[in-house]
């Protein structure tokens, strides 16, 4: 709701440019997209290592 307030303010002041930024925001969400996987992929194996890493003393506490 706030992203649309913001967006209203600025199309008041200055509407060429919100509406560049309406047309371009799906573009931009589009080429940030492919980042936004690999940055679930790294933080997936990143929790892996860690969870392999602390698995000797989670076994060594459940004794």
């Amino acid at each position: 709701m706030i992203k649309f307030l913001l967006w209203c303010i600025l199309f008041v002041l200055c509407w060429p440019l919100a509406l560049l930024a309406l047309v371009l925001y799906p573009i931009v969400w589009l080429i940030l997209l492919p980042f936004r996987v690999l940055g679930i992929a790294v933080g997936g194996a990143l929790e892996l290592v860690g969870a392999l890493i602390f698995l000797p003393v989670r076994i060594i506490r459940t004794i």
